[in-house]
């Protein structure tokens, strides 16, 4: 069967959509600037933070749920909000240690169709429908990233920082992985094939460090900033604002 020209463009998707479409894809332009806005308005003022990554699928008899409860502590207790994705797994044990300590347990949830339910330990939550806008969230007020065990979630969160960092689109702050066992191999695979085909600098390893035990990952916190402020320079700032 032969099909016309125009069965042939909406077969592809470039006949002109209807208004009813163009309506509703214009109208959701204010709902990411809503999300951006809330955002902005409600952790401007939550300083110093710390956003701490994990997968969502590990239980809470599972010794990384412990491990990434008593960093979120230990950090909660030294003085820096932590901010979580605000589900289930890591991101529960983070956001329970977090409220279990002296700063702010902080949340930002995402709306999926499975795994993410919002956890009860925050102080601060925050609703999300688009990852891009809640991504945004995580490093605009972040002195730190720890990143625990997890998934392509976690992965694809590692990916973007390094990805600011190394390209001077944001500011240089402490990305810390936990677990030694758990990274080693995606690390060899950075040094023996990335550096090796040039994709990426030899350099870029020292971007971020690997480290175990939670009072290591306060103490490595600490040391960065020994000679800076946590707050950032007049011209992080300009960088921050075009994240």
């Amino acid at each position: 069967m032969t099909m016309n020209k125009d069965s042939r463009l909406k077969t592809h998707g470039t006949l002109p959509k209807d208004d009813s479409q163009l309506t509703r894809e214009s109208w959701k332009i204010f709902q990411i600037m809503a999300e951006f806005v809330e955002g902005f308005e409600r952790l401007a003022q939550v300083k110093p933070s710390v956003s701490v990554f994990g997968s969502a699928r590990t239980a809470p008899d599972h010794p990384h749920y412990k491990l990434a409860e008593d960093i979120s502590l230990a950090l909660s207790n030294a003085g820096f909000a932590v901010i979580s994705g605000g589900g289930p797994g890591i991101m529960e044990a983070s956001n329970k240690g977090a409220f279990a300590g002296k700063s702010p347990s902080i949340g930002l949830n995402i709306q999926l169709p499975m795994e993410q339910a919002g956890n009860e330990y925050q102080d601060i939550g925050l609703n999300f429908r688009h990852f891009f806008s809640r991504k945004v969230m995580f490093v605009k007020y972040a002195s730190a990233y720890v990143v625990l065990p997890g998934g392509f979630g976690t992965l694809d969160e590692l990916a973007e920082i390094l990805t600011l960092v190394q390209t001077n689109k944001t500011r240089r702050i402490p990305i810390i992985l936990v677990v030694s066992d758990f990274w080693t191999g995606l690390i060899d695979w950075f040094k023996q094939t990335l550096v090796i085909e040039g994709t990426i600098s030899a350099e870029d390893l020292d971007l971020f460090k690997i480290l175990d035990k939670p009072q290591e990952v306060v103490d490595a916190i600490f040391d960065y900033y020994e000679h800076i402020s946590f707050e950032p320079s007049e011209q992080e700032q300009e960088k921050l604002l075009e994240l």
